[in-house]
């Protein structure tokens, strides 16, 4: 069991790493092309979410029904060939 100064000194570096976590802005390191990617996907899925359409799903949607469907391979595919794959083009 932990003592009472263990848990403060533990309680103590969670809040340094998420105050640290918020001043990085991790993101903001990525390169510009990585940048761009990001902000198309969550644009397109917030567009998906405002029409209520059911396409273009995002690779982690496409992989969940992968994973439900049993598709060989699907850790190496990209979101195009999951869609293939799971025949949604």
């Amino acid at each position: 069991m932990a003592t009472a100064k263990q848990r403060t000194a533990a309680k103590k570096n969670i809040r340094k790493a998420i105050k640290a976590s918020k001043q990085r802005r991790t993101i903001a390191h990525l390169p510009k092309k990585t940048r761009s990617a990001l902000g198309k996907q969550g644009a397109a899925v917030a567009r998906r979410k405002r029409t209520g359409a059911a396409s273009p799903k995002t690779r982690a949607e496409l992989y969940r029904e992968a994973q439900r469907k049993n598709v060989h391979g699907r850790s190496r595919m990209g979101r195009a060939e999951l869609a293939r794959a799971l025949g949604h083009e």
